[in-house]
């Protein structure tokens, strides 16, 4: 999933100069009557390796490359894959309450999953190998690459080995050698030059900031990848809180079954009922109970998922806290389409399909150049068409973005209404309950009926449960589009 590209180029970059150094750069400082590369034949005529590149390695140009010069296009500091840092200090963050032994709250979960999941530990190894590149230091090696491969150079077409077996009337032999070793000063040459044209070209990225701000976009990608992980494991959190709840209700619905397989009992004893409706309730229960016992084992199971998603040990009980709750002010807050413009600038996925846009339009370009514009040529008309594919493909990535943020938006609004409704009803069942309990006191209704009205509202209080967690969970997935560019 991740592009490896970037990274591999800069680590290839570092170590490769020093291997070269070793079997290919090693020669001596070039002398003032040297020369360059054949493309480059003025680039180096100072006494040193090191001042031949600082002062006369051209670029293609005319430039030279600089030996501590003043600041590159976008930056050559470190700090440049990482973000600008802010000036003055950041005041430290209080240290969070940690969780009970066997605990996960939702408040720490992002904190724990960044610390303790394995795939989140192995992205920030990459970014930490990003992080760490001193560009400055780079930057030198480089330059010291450059001049080794032009003394390398210089060396090898400057010398005029003669060749000679000393052996008379074997002129031809001679010739014959002489040529080989030509024509293998030749090739080495060719090769010392694509060395040298290959490492102007990674300076020249370097210098112009090029090489920084694709780290900067690999980083991005990479901490992108890193929030889907906390996203994935809060989906978890939600669901696990819903998995068990649903148990909770599940083991009301079995003593409510229980109570009335006890009935039917006595009314099958009294003949009131058949044998066949009493054999009906009890399968009826078996069938529940079926069902408990299958939605314990999912609970077991993501359980145990939840906790490898934190680096806890994979026992699936681990206990967790209440869920937090939206706010009458948070839900207030909600501006659709200043959050969608904000959404869209911290989007990853719309940054890349812009940077895929821009290639694709660079691709248009250099085929206009290089076929005129000439829309006879079916090679032009190709790349026209391929660069209108680009733009429909783009355009409609940010449609389907925007289409997925205004339905998570009236997905928030419509379970904040349910979530009213269900507080309304919940308020009725708790009058009629207290209406029961005080007929109960009085004698008018059975044990069973005060019982029966109970369920009642517990059930009213299982659908305010479960339309709290539906907003909670549609307000934490906008907030994570808005935040941080992420549509579940």
């Amino acid at each position: 999933m991740l592009n490896r590209k970037m990274t591999a180029i800069l680590l290839a970059a570092a170590v490769a100069l020093t291997l070269c150094g070793v079997s290919v750069f090693a020669a001596d400082p070039v002398k003032e009557d040297g020369s360059a590369p054949a493309e480059d034949q003025s680039a180096v005529q100072t006494d040193t390796a090191e001042s031949a590149v600082s002062q006369d390695i051209p670029r293609e140009d005319g430039d030279a490359v600089p030996e501590e010069g003043g600041e590159t296009q976008q930056g050559a500091s470190q700090g440049d894959a990482s973000g600008a840092q802010s000036e003055g200090e950041t005041p430290e963050e209080p240290e969070p309450t940690p969780d009970p032994a066997g605990t996960i709250s939702f408040d720490n979960l992002d904190r724990r999953v960044r610390a303790g999941n394995l795939n989140s530990l192995f992205l920030q190894e990459n970014i930490s190998i990003i992080e760490v590149i001193d560009y400055d230091k780079l930057k030198e090696d480089l330059r010291k690459g450059l001049n080794d491969v032009a003394n390398a150079h210089w060396e090898l077409t400057t010398g005029s080995p003669q060749i000679s077996t000393g052996i008379p009337g074997m002129e031809g032999l001679d010739a014959a050698l002489q040529s080989i070793a030509a024509m293998s000063t030749s090739t080495a040459a060719q090769s010392l030059q694509a060395q040298y044209d290959t490492l102007r070209e990674k300076f020249d990225d370097l210098k112009e900031g090029k090489l920084q701000a694709e780290a900067a976009d690999q980083v991005r990608q990479l901490r992108d990848a890193q929030d889907s992980i906390v996203m994935v494991a809060e989906g978890m959190y939600i669901q696990l809180s819903e998995l068990r709840a649903a148990d909770e209700a599940l083991e009301r619905s079995l003593n409510a079954l229980d109570r009335q397989i006890e009935e039917l009992e006595l009314r099958y004893k009294l003949g009131q009922i058949s044998a066949m409706q009493l054999q009906q309730a009890k399968a009826g229960r078996t069938t529940l109970v079926s069902k408990r016992e299958t939605l314990s084992m999912s609970a077991q199971t993501l359980a145990m998922n939840l906790e490898a998603m934190v680096g806890a040990d994979l026992t699936g009980t681990v206990q967790l806290t209440a869920l937090p709750t939206v706010s009458a002010q948070e839900l207030e807050a909600m501006n659709r389409e200043n959050d969608l413009a904000a959404a869209k600038e911290a989007s990853f996925e719309l940054y890349d399909a812009q940077k895929t846009l821009d290639d694709a339009q660079e691709d248009f370009k250099d085929a206009g150049k290089e076929y005129n514009y000439n829309e006879k040529k079916y090679e032009y008309l190709q790349a026209q068409h391929t660069w209108q594919g680009a733009q429909y493909t783009y355009q409609s990535a940010v449609q389907t973005f925007e289409l997925k943020f205004r339905a998570l938006y009236a997905q928030v609004k419509d379970y904040a209404q349910a979530l009213t409704a269900a507080q309304a009803a919940l308020a009725v069942e708790q009058d009629n309950y207290g209406v029961d309990q005080l007929k109960y006191e009085q004698g008018t209704i059975s044990k069973n009926a005060l019982l029966t009205a109970e369920d009642d509202l517990n059930t009213a209080r299982d659908t305010v449960a479960t339309a709290e967690r539906n907003l909670f969970s549609a307000y934490n997935d906008y907030r994570w589009a808005v935040d941080h560019g992420i549509l579940n």
